[in-house]
């Protein structure tokens, strides 16, 4: 054991082992879910200066900030469903730490999304992954690659008047990733695991659904998806420790096979 943490020291410091952010900056400007207006809503991130080296504080600087759970980059964990409401180690203080260090594999949706902004991965498609990658091993992170991340603004959460249009997974694809390959979670580059126009599946919001009713873990805005190969990273995804916390803004690390002699984090 000690020489495979060596090992690792030695590879992250070579640059032999390459660390991607996958995290969007946090700041008021990041957009968040809205929804219909009957509904409780997402609060944006909101900082405030404490003190800056003055006569508040003459020799520090902080600030306090507030946001919503699902704000920014966050993780999504069991108990923020109707359906997971009920399960043990739900709650992000609560949720196995294995599950926040896992392999990823990342399933390159982005042709069909550039096509189709209401695409829907299904099960073939994951097939098509399989063929090319092998099988999804179980407890693994499925991350959907849209390079939705790209967008600004308005566009990234491309709300109408008809709702918000963004691609996701269906429910077939959900339920075999579930129960066929029991993953740890789906990640993805869009507001939700779910498809902007999800409300009309059944049952609604199907990933969260079969998701979270299962115990398994969301995490969604990511960046950089990219820049990962389709198997062969490891993904770090801890939340704050919130008491009974249904999500928490996170920052999420990937480690992969990097070129050597690279800072680390480049």
């Amino acid at each position: 054991m000690d020489d495979i943490l060596s090992r690792l020291a030695k590879g992250l410091a070579s640059g032999l082992i390459e660390i991607v952010d996958l995290t969007h900056t946090l700041d008021a400007d990041f957009p968040v879910m809205i929804l219909p207006p009957e509904f409780g809503q997402c609060a944006r991130f909101r900082i405030e200066e404490v003190s800056c080296y003055d006569e508040r504080g003459p020799a520090w600087k902080w600030n306090n900030f507030s946001c919503g759970e699902h704000t920014g980059t966050h993780f999504d964990a069991p108990s923020h469903w109707v359906s997971g409401k009920d399960l043990p180690y739900g709650s992000v203080d609560t949720v196995p730490l294995g599950n926040l260090v896992a392999p990823a594999c990342v399933i390159d949706c982005s042709a069909e999304a550039e096509q189709n902004e209401d695409y829907l991965m299904d099960v073939d498609k994951i097939r098509e992954f399989e063929s090319a990658h092998g099988e999804i091993q179980r407890g693994s992170w499925v991350l959907m690659r849209t390079d939705w991340s790209q967008k600004k603004g308005s566009e990234y959460i491309n709300l109408r008047e008809d709702g918000a249009h963004s691609p996701g997974p269906n429910a077939d694809a959900v339920r075999f990733l579930v129960d066929e390959r029991d993953i740890i979670g789906l990640g993805t580059e869009t507001v939700g695991t779910d498809a902007g126009q999800a409300f009309h599946a059944n049952p609604p919001y199907p990933a969260h659904f079969y998701l979270h009713g299962a115990g398994k873990c969301g995490l969604q805005c990511l960046s950089g998806l990219d820049r990962l190969p389709a198997k062969g990273s490891i993904i770090f995804a801890a939340p704050l420790k919130i008491r009974n916390g249904t999500g928490s803004p996170l920052r999420v690390l990937a480690l992969m096979n990097g070129s050597g002699n690279i800072p680390c984090g480049s």
